[in-house]
Parts: C-alpha cells; sequence; structure tokens
C-alpha cells in the first residue's frame, strides 16, 4: 500500500487563515462554566505570570500562534531562554535572546515607531487606531521578564529597561502596539503596581501564597477569595483571569504541543511569504516605519 507523504509546510493545503486580523478576538481558553475565553488583545496589554509549570508558556505561545497567522501583524520576541519562542524567530522581526543591551535597543526603536503613530493618529483627529487603517499590528512578546529586569546586565541596564518597558506599554495599546509579558517569579520586584496596572488583562497560574497571587491580580483579590493559591498543582493551565474593569475569572487555558506550535510556525512562515508580508532584513530602518 503506498503512503502520501505531505509538506510539513503545507503547501499542498488550502491556506486557512489570510483573513485572520489581531483586531479579532484572541481564543485563550474555556471559563469554569464551559465557555469560550476570548480576548482583545490589540487594545488591551497582557501579563502572565505563576509558579513554574503552572501552564503560562501555554498562554505565551497561543497568543504568540495567533500573532503569526494574523495578517499584517508583525512580532518582536524577547526570549532570554530561546527556546519558548524560538519557533517563532524566523517570521519576527526581532528576536532577542539573553542580550539584553539588544533588547533594550529594540525598545527604544519601538517607542519610536508609537510616538510616530501618535503623531498620525493626531492628525487623523482621533485617540487609537481602527482596523480599517490597515496599519500593521506589532506584537511584542517577553518570555520571563525577571531575566531582563534582574539577572542580565548591570542595575543601569536593568533599570533602563524597566523604563522603556513600562513607557511601551503605557504607549502601546491605543496604537497597535500590544505587550504581552510572562514570569515566574511572582515578586513586587519583578512586577512592581506602577507596571502591573498598566496591563488591562493579567492571568494569574498557580502561586504558593496569597500575597504572590496578588501581585499578578491587584492587591486585595486573594482576601476576596480569588487567589491563585487554590489552584490543584496537577490541573496545569488553570488560572484566574483578570480583564479590564471586571472580577477575576477561573479559567482553563488552550496547550498547543510542541508538535503543534512547530507546525503552526511553519505553516505561518509559508503563508507570510506569497501573502506579501515578507520576513524584513534585519538591522534595517524601513522595518520600524510606521507604514502598514
Amino acid at each position: 500500500m503506498s503512503v502520501i507523504s505531505r509538506s510539513p509546510l503545507g503547501t499542498d493545503r488550502i491556506p486557512v487563515a489570510p483573513n485572520l486580523s489581531m483586531f479579532d478576538p484572541m481564543f485563550v481558553g474555556i471559563d469554569e462554566f464551559g465557555e469560550h475565553v476570548m480576548l482583545d488583545v490589540v487594545f488591551h496589554n497582557l501579563l502572565i505570570a505563576g509558579e513554574p509549570g503552572g501552564g503560562k508558556s501555554g498562554l505565551i505561545n497561543l497568543a504568540a500562534s495567533k500573532a503569526a497567522l494574523a495578517a499584517n501583524t508583525r512580532m518582536v520576541l524577547l526570549d532570554a531562554k530561546f527556546v519558548e519562542l524560538g519557533p517563532y524567530r524566523d517570521i519576527a522581526d526581532a528576536f532577542i535572546g539573553n542580550d539584553i543591551e539588544a533588547a533594550i535597543s529594540v525598545l527604544k526603536r519601538l517607542l519610536t515607531v508609537a510616538t510616530n503613530r501618535y503623531q498620525w493618529i493626531l492628525s487623523q483627529r482621533r485617540r487609537k487606531v481602527s482596523r480599517d487603517d490597515n496599519l500593521s499590528t506589532i506584537l511584542t512578546i517577553i518570555d520571563e521578564l525577571a531575566m531582563f529586569s534582574t539577572v542580565l546586565g548591570t542595575k543601569a541596564q536593568q533599570e533602563e529597561f524597566e523604563g522603556l518597558l513600562r513607557g511601551l506599554v503605557s504607549l502601546g495599546r491605543a496604537c497597535g502596539m500590544p505587550v504581552v509579558a510572562a514570569t515566574q517569579r511572582t515578586s513586587w520586584d519583578i512586577i512592581p503596581a506602577s507596571l502591573r496596572d498598566l496591563f488591562g488583562y493579567r492571568c494569574a497560574f498557580r502561586c504558593t501564597t496569597n500575597g504572590s497571587s496578588d501581585v499578578i491580580l491587584g492587591q486585595g483579590w486573594a482576601d476576596l477569595g480569588y487567589t491563585a493559591t487554590d489552584i490543584d498543582p496537577d490541573n496545569r493551565g488553570a488560572a484566574w483571569l483578570l480583564a479590564e474593569g471586571g472580577i477575576p475569572r477561573r479559567i482553563k487555558a488552550a496547550y498547543l504541543t510542541d508538535e503543534q506550535i512547530y507546525n503552526i510556525a511553519d505553516y505561518a512562515a509559508w503563508m507570510r511569504r506569497p501573502s506579501g508580508i515578507s520576513t524584513p532584513a534585519p538591522s534595517t530602518t524601513s522595518q520600524w516605519e510606521m507604514a502598514a
């Protein structure tokens, strides 16, 4: 019996995602009632935290996969471990490993783009971008925030990184440049309230103390019964999700296997070339221009 082999890049299949947009809500999982949980990522930054093995990597990869498949979307990835966001490195405008100087440089460039976009928005007599503007969405994903704020580089570099990140999180949400940041160190030195409160979405995976849970969700939620300490350690992917203006909601984040992640990344790389969204050459000025 003959076996028909299929291209791992999907070149013998019909594209399924050319019309997907980052302006479309992102599916992240289900709630305790089995209802789908969707997030409007373009206009809300997302903070993900919890102890190792809780499931935060799964949610990071959901965001990266959505961006990889979305049309007119560019990615800036910071991953000191290399392997979490590594599958998407070939389609990212910038992929930063454990180089804090490169991380600082890319954040400065992103802030310049954000400033230029706000000047354009002002000229249009509006306060934020819309889908019809046809500006590219630029999603910045940072895995293990603590590496850049407490481990890599000098104290001065760490403080500069934190300040630039705070600026990008502050400016990015209305100009189509959202940030997704994750860490397994849930302490005030890693996630100060001045940074945490800029994230409209906060997702707390299992924590060992009420204080750690409050570092993620906000001061006081644990005393009201919304604490990530009550999550079963064997229930990976379970979390409390705080959406902007609401109360924490218990969810179960969807999960992608390593094979699925690489299949999505390979397919996205194939899809972007014929669709006209080419991977920019590194170290050029044009890739940071405001044009879509």
